[in-house]
């Protein structure tokens, strides 16, 4: 039995489809319309009690969670995740990172400065701020390697996801060299250009108009109706 992977166009779901791109592993893509709540369905909850994507089933075993998935994917295929318990113990360091922190502050600098009704710049400013504190940190690490614990890793897939969209949270990756390097050179892999593009098209374009997808967000979260 293939994998199925359920996913959407975010950066957590990308994460899924890169790794299993760069792993070789063959996959049946089964996307979910977030603006449609589908993933709160109770077929899907059964899969994932968390109601959100990515989810990925593995002979009939549902893995949830993009770093949980990460790891049984590695884990699965012997790649993209050191054997020896020093390298594996950096990799997966990173790994959490970009989890517990990264992924859960760009989220919240995305919500509130495209998304909640009210301007709250103070709230703003904090989680744009720890956004670019953690900015600094993976452009200090980058700064004598190419990747962030060795060779190419599932660190290095997770923060990529994130990290890309800089611009539409409203970070300048300009005074980070090493990061800004390590993206376009992560960018250029061609099992990444396929990732990013399960499923085929993503809803926010960068330059570009995304009031409509603003708008179903919106409406997504319960926040369309607190708006003057």
């Amino acid at each position: 039995m293939s994998l199925i992977l359920f996913t959407a166009p975010t950066p957590d779901g990308y994460k899924v489809s890169i790794a299993l791109e760069e792993m070789g592993l063959g996959y049946t893509v089964q996307p979910l319309d977030l603006t449609k709540g589908e993933q709160k369905r109770a077929e899907f909850l059964k899969l994932n009690p968390n109601g959100k994507v990515p989810c990925l089933i593995d002979d009939d075993f549902a893995v949830m969670e993009s770093g949980a998935i990460l790891l049984w994917l590695a884990e699965k295929s012997g790649q993209l995740l050191p054997s020896h318990r020093q390298g594996r113990s950096e990799a997966l360091q990173w790994l959490m990172l970009q989890v517990g922190g990264l992924g859960p502050m760009m989220g919240q600098a995305n919500l509130f400065g495209h998304y909640w009704p009210e301007k709250l710049p103070a709230v703003q400013a904090r989680y744009l701020g720890e956004v670019k504190r953690l900015f600094t940190i993976l452009d200090a690490r980058l700064s004598d390697r190419d990747y962030l614990a060795g060779d190419y890793s599932i660190a290095d897939i997770a923060h990529f996801c994130w990290v890309r969209t800089a611009g539409w949270t409203g970070v300048d990756l300009a005074p980070l060299p090493h990061l800004s390097r390590w993206v376009d050179a992560i960018a250029a892999r061609p099992a990444v250009q396929r990732g990013l593009k399960v499923p085929e098209v993503s809803p926010v374009q960068e330059g570009g108009d995304n009031t409509a997808f603003i708008a179903r967000t919106k409406k997504l979260l319960g926040l369309g109706a607190r708006e003057a």
